[in-house]
């Protein structure tokens, strides 16, 4: 299951070591690392593994990982890698991300009846030993729609669930669009929807959940008190071939077979996760000192050709982007309060901002091509729903200036910087985070880029922030942040709704206009069954957001791993999600 995650706007291009209007050196057009990855498999050697070994794997964050093991409240990378060892989803799917049957649950869809009906198998049991049911299914829709737990999983996708929004106001103690036709303790759970959606028959679809949360074992644990319990944060349990054994807070995991896993034993004994500083990655990778590490794209040239590892790469559903606050969170309402005279309301400033920044030349010169400018917020990988005459935001200081003078973003005699349209100066404060010791250097470099056209952009808090404090303060619309630096791991599913929908706690710019959700609504209609009719849908959409500019897309990038070079089975490909760490193993 490919969910939406809060991820690092450096790490995808961290460690690139960027000055202030970098020359165009003979580097500068180099394309290597990307001819590199492009050679590489998507998955190392299929082979019958031995049963036992342990393997060490790096996890590369300047920050210590927050430990949230529940997907129903966990939103961050680093929490979804560092659980992904036992965190199995009921789903599995083909290379398409279509979902199938040869996962721990089947699925049926009934369009006629609006029902999506869920069977858990029998025999696929939490690591206590206890079967997954029905209502454990179910429970992860309570804990994500109460309140009290404050899941930022809530939205408006599943409120098309019949029941979820009344539970979520407090206005009924059961959600009445889950049906258990066996009782709580039997397998099967039917969703009774408003609305069937084109997008339902994909895993990360958004409108039904894909995880189950042990109902048994968090029971007597009050919703407010779910996201601090050790039964979370310390102990938590999952149905996935291993089982957390030993935890160092914020900095390591140990995981071992799970014996109760239903597909049987995996084949590794153990395995151990940590977390290293994405600036002693090469040094890593070239000391052997763990069997999977990520490439920091930065230094690529530094590690290529190392000996005892095979390298893997992909272009992962993600993007890093620039937005801008319009407005806040109306936690009454639970919607997008915009404001209409916020400071970066004006929609030449933002695009202004766009054109200004040197993301083809940063990207090029620093990464040999491993990262590369995105244009618009839907990746080609999603096929015709990419819009592939939209062009983005190359880099074009004379239109930046001439969409603010036509603005009214004004210089007084001798002063470097523009004032607004109100003749008063103007400062942006920029959210940026931190990560290799280049990040500074890249932030500092577009900071120079918006100077060029007279723009005052300053960091927020004066430095970087590092990536809990930063989500804390865009997540809760802290003041001192009108734009911002983020990045997006992506839902398997084109579907925008949960992003840059009205209701949407992760709409994190706080933009919702009429038109925005008109065309949000048309892209997930009973029309939009019609294929062509959606991918209309979703060039409009992409058209409007380039106009609108609320959202920046800025770059993507090759995600490269090395692998031990013994290990058999590994693989980036969704159909071998559900299976992966069943399978990986050392070569018998």
């Amino acid at each position: 299951m490919k969910r939406r995650m809060l991820g690092t706007f450096g790490v995808l291009l961290a460690g690139a070591a960027l000055l202030a209007g970098c020359g165009k050196s003979s580097s500068s057009s180099s394309n290597s690392g990307a001819k590199d990855a492009k050679k590489f498999p998507e998955a190392t050697a299929t082979a019958t593994a031995k049963k036992g070994g342990s393997i060490t794997i790096a996890e590369e964050s300047d920050t210590p990982v927050k430990g949230v093991f529940l997907n129903e409240l966990s939103d961050g990378r680093y929490d979804s890698d560092f659980m992904q060892f036992g965190n199995e989803s009921l789903f599995a799917t083909d290379d398409q991300y279509k979902i199938n049957n040869k996962g721990a649950a089947t699925f049926k869809m009934d369009r006629k009846a609006k029902t999506v009906t869920i069977e858990v198998k029998k025999g696929v049991k939490w690591s206590d030993g206890k079967q997954v049911t029905a209502k454990d299914v179910e429970y992860s829709y309570e804990i994500i729609a109460n309140k009290a737990s404050q899941s930022s999983r809530y939205t408006s996708s599943l409120a098309d669930i019949v029941g979820l929004a009344e539970y979520h106001d407090g206005k009924s103690k059961k959600i009445s669009g889950i049906e258990m036709p066996d009782g709580e303790n039997g397998r099967k759970v039917v969703l009774h929807f408003k609305e069937m959606k084109p997008g339902m028959t994909q895993s990360g679809n958004g409108f039904f959940w894909e995880s189950a949360a042990p109902y048994h074992y968090l029971k007597d644990v009050p919703f407010s008190k779910l996201q601090s319990s050790d039964k979370v944060r310390k102990n938590p349990l999952f149905f996935g071939p291993y089982k957390l054994s030993k935890l160092v807070r914020g900095q390591s995991a140990t995981w071992v077979r799970n014996p109760y896993y239903y597909r049987g034993k995996a084949k590794l004994d153990k395995i151990t996760i940590s977390v290293i500083s994405p600036n002693s990655a090469s040094q890593s990778i070239k000391s052997k000192k763990f069997d999977m590490i990520d490439v920091v794209n930065s230094q690529w040239k530094e590690v290529k050709g190392t000996k005892g590892y095979n390298f893997v790469a992909q272009i992962p559903l993600s993007y890093s982007y620039m937005g801008f606050k319009v407005g806040k969170w109306d936690k009454k309402t639970g919607s997008v309060k915009m404001n209409k005279n916020s400071k970066m309301s004006n929609r030449y400033l933002r695009q202004a901002m766009g054109y200004a920044m040197n993301v083809d030349e940063v990207t090029q010169h620093y990464t040999q091509g491993l990262s590369f400018r995105v244009k618009t917020l839907v990746p080609e990988a999603f096929g015709d729903f990419y819009d592939k005459s939209v062009k983005g935001f190359p880099l074009n200081i004379k239109k930046a200036n001439a969409l603010l003078d036509k603005a009214g973003y004004k210089k007084k005699k001798g002063e470097t910087y523009r004032r607004d349209p109100n003749g008063k100066k103007l400062t942006i404060h920029l959210a940026a985070m931190s990560g290799t010791t280049n990040q500074e250097a890249i932030v500092q470099n577009y900071i120079q880029q918006w100077k060029k056209i007279g723009l005052h952009v300053t960091l927020t808090t004066g430095r970087l922030l590092e990536f809990n404090s930063f989500y804390d303060k865009v997540q809760n619309d802290d003041p001192s942040v009108d734009v911002f630096m983020a990045a997006w791991s992506l839902s398997s599913e084109p579907t925008q709704d949960d992003l840059y929908g009205p209701k949407a706690p992760y709409n994190f710019t706080r933009f919702a206009t009429s038109e925005n959700t008109k065309l949000l609504k048309e892209m997930g209609s009973d029309k939009a069954f019609n294929h062509s009719y959606r991918v209309q849908k979703f060039h409009e959409w992409q058209q409007y957001m380039q106009k609108e500019a609320f959202v920046i897309p800025l770059y993507n990038a090759y995600s490269i791993t090395a692998v031990n070079s013994k290990l058999v089975n590994y693989s980036t490909k969704p159909s071998k999600a559900a299976t992966l760490w069943y399978e990986t193993g050392f070569k018998k």
